[in-house]
């Protein structure tokens, strides 16, 4: 099949370059010139293991185009893949998809056949079918579910195992009204094995949100035992090592630190929230998830604080800038409270990361960023945000460490060592 991928960001990328390792032919589109050009070079335009090699390995299937009009035409189905950001209230921005459906739209004017057009970004049920669907049909001229098709696919990728996760979902989940976009959908994905959920377009929307709402409250509820399993002297990883063995609940997302960051958690919640909240519902499970996971990495400022009771003009060392390891993504990463934290403190802030600190200089210039871990560890004391695999090569002795990821060596060989959980 022939795959117009409108969007070249995260999940475009992966989403395209892992259907050309299927067999599809690929067409990128977008405004960002630098994108494509790095995609015609076979490099990526974004950092993720293995999807480099992958899109070398892809080459001969995959085409960048400026021409977004010509990518739709010419291909048999169209994947929105852009950005949906969150506003001040936590609703999310459909300004970039509701621009992309408009020039999609004018492409379709020039499409005879029938076009399905799916929407991979995440957006609020209802989207799909209401402001999306109106961009299409008002810039087409045509009419949705007769001329071309809508639907709702959305991805469960994570930043550091994404190409895994495209390859061998846990599952697959299909959203549309009309046979012939159901039928498009089923025929793309035929050579996968997991289950396949063929539902409607909201519910798809629905289930995207519902996952990720319920991995984020599990992680606040795990730290919320952890706080309290650290007063009373117990180890919550034995905890829920015992907890996870219950069927009912599982072992996934139990450990315990210093919270959820990254490019869905916070925003998905947030916007499911608002949401919510425009349809007369409080859902006050998700209120409290995120309370908790807003003051979870400041415990490690406040454990640091007992040992050190004035910060001002000492020395501190933070380990991990990105949200999560094998990432350089730094959005909602735990690293920013506890940095702005350290700094109102009137802490010196020298920092590490293997692969985020270019991205986080553009938040906190006034720190500075060291060209190594050990560098760091001459610090008056270290606070480890993410927990990256090098990290468990290093010796701790000499240095006070406060650790929100739970790193073996630090525990092992520090001085003073003290978990925000444990």
């Amino acid at each position: 099949m022939k795959i117009s991928i409108i969007g070249c960001g995260y999940v475009g990328t992966v989403t395209g370059v892992c259907f050309a390792s299927f067999g599809h032919d690929i067409v990128f589109y977008d405004i960002d010139e630098k994108k494509l050009d790095l995609l015609s070079r076979g490099e990526s335009p974004i950092y993720e293991p293995s999807l480099e090699d992958l899109i070398r390995k892809n080459r001969q299937r995959l085409v960048t185009t400026s021409d977004l009009t010509a990518a739709v035409r010419d291909t048999d189905i169209t994947f929105i893949c852009v950005g949906t950001p969150s506003r001040d209230d936590g609703s999310i921005d459909l300004t970039y998809i509701l621009s992309a459906g408009a020039t999609i739209g004018k492409a379709l004017r020039e499409t005879p056949d029938f076009h399905p057009v799916i929407v991979k970004s995440t957006v609020f049920p209802g989207s799909t079918e209401g402001p999306i669907r109106s961009a299409l049909e008002e810039a087409s001229g045509k009419q949705a579910f007769v001329d071309f098709g809508i639907g709702s696919n959305p991805e469960f990728l994570r930043e550091g195992n994404a190409v895994h996760d495209f390859c061998v979902p846990d599952r697959i989940v299909l959203g549309a009204k009309d046979a012939r976009t159901m039928r498009a959908l089923g025929d793309l994905y035929t050579s996968f094995t997991c289950p396949k959920i063929e539902t409607s377009i909201r519910t798809a929307e629905m289930i995207k949100y519902a996952s990720n709402a319920f991995l984020a409250t599990k992680i606040s509820f795990a730290n919320e035992i952890g706080n309290l399993a650290k007063k009373l002297g117990i180890d919550a990883e034995e905890v829920f090592a015992g907890v996870g063995l219950d069927s009912r609940i599982g072992p996934a997302f139990f450990r315990t630190g210093i919270g959820f960051g990254g490019s869905c958690f916070p925003k998905d919640v947030r916007a499911l929230i608002a949401g919510a909240g425009e349809h007369g519902e409080d859902l006050q499970i998700l209120h409290a998830a995120l309370r908790v996971n807003e003051d979870q990495p400041l415990k490690l400022v406040r454990l640091l604080q007992a040992h050190i009771p004035d910060l001002k003009g000492r020395r501190i060392g933070v380990l991990g800038l990105a949200f999560k390891p094998n990432t350089d993504d730094i959005r909602e990463s735990r690293a920013i409270p506890v940095i702005r934290a350290l700094l109102d403190a009137g802490a010196e802030v020298i920092a590490y990361d293997p692969l985020a600190m270019e991205s986080f200089a553009s938040l906190f210039p006034e720190i500075e960023y060291a060209s190594s871990a050990e560098i760091v560890l001459a610090a008056d004391a270290v606070l480890i945000t993410t927990e990256w695999e090098e990290f468990e090569r290093l010796n701790y002795s000499g240095t006070t460490v406060i650790d929100g990821r739970r790193i073996a060596a630090a525990s092992k060989t520090a001085d003073i060592y003290e978990g925000v959980c444990w």
